[in-house]
């Protein structure tokens, strides 16, 4: 707080506070639901703009391009790779998956909220990037949930299910490196906790510049 906000005070002038922009990361196993959980945080917090990764996997159905990913030919993404235009990327299951540098540090700068889903790779690499980052790590119910979810999608193989599950049981470990956790047990509740993370990190102090406007 500075001095002219406290000879200002709340009594001879209007007080006026500029917030800075930054990103959420939401991480965890796949299967854990980051996807579901973000189509349904975005209404709930105005303004919050979903960043929108890049891949080297197939389309899902129903999956467009540059709304759900960015779908890259390999070379593609090595490309972008060599040009220095993620923030992060790493490969998961045999696929390749990055975050574009530039709409997130531009949104930032604009004052915004950003909020992408990545693996546990990603996460660490952003937070030696954005330390000031708010990374908040998404745990399923169960194994036995997140095994039934991955079976569910009917896109994977017995194989790739495997796999994955193999995966998220060491990055389960990974939740004591974030800012918080969520369970999502049960989406409208995860949802409710993901919205209140935000709105909570959107009024701390250290990311506001408070500034006296005098009254005429």
């Amino acid at each position: 707080m500075t001095n002219e906000l406290k000879i200002c005070g709340w009594q001879s002038g209007r007080t006026i506070v500029k917030t800075r922009g930054f990103l959420v990361v939401l991480s965890g196993p796949s299967g854990a639901g980051k996807n579901t959980l973000l189509a349904k945080v975005l209404p709930k917090v105005p303004g919050l703009t979903y960043s929108v990764s890049a891949t080297t996997r197939p389309p899902r159905p129903g999956e467009k391009h540059g709304v759900d990913y960015y779908f890259l030919e390999p070379r593609e993404f090595q490309e972008w790779i060599d040009r220095g235009e993620f923030l992060e990327w790493a490969e998961f299951a045999g696929h390749r998956y990055g975050t574009p540098r530039r709409f997130v540090m531009e949104a930032i700068a604009q004052g915004r909220v950003v909020i992408t889903d990545v693996d546990i790779q990603g996460a660490r690499q952003i937070k030696q990037v954005l330390s000031d980052g708010v990374f908040v790590f998404l745990m399923p119910p169960s194994v036995d949930e997140l095994h039934n979810r991955l079976k569910g999608r009917g896109t994977d193989s017995s194989e790739a299910i495997a796999r994955r599950l193999e995966i998220a049981r060491s990055e389960l470990d990974a939740v004591v490196d974030y800012d918080y956790w969520i369970l999502n047990d049960d989406l409208e509740q995860a949802s409710e906790t993901l919205a209140a993370i935000i709105r909570a990190e959107q009024s701390r102090v250290r990311r506001a510049t408070f500034m006296c406007r005098k009254e005429p």
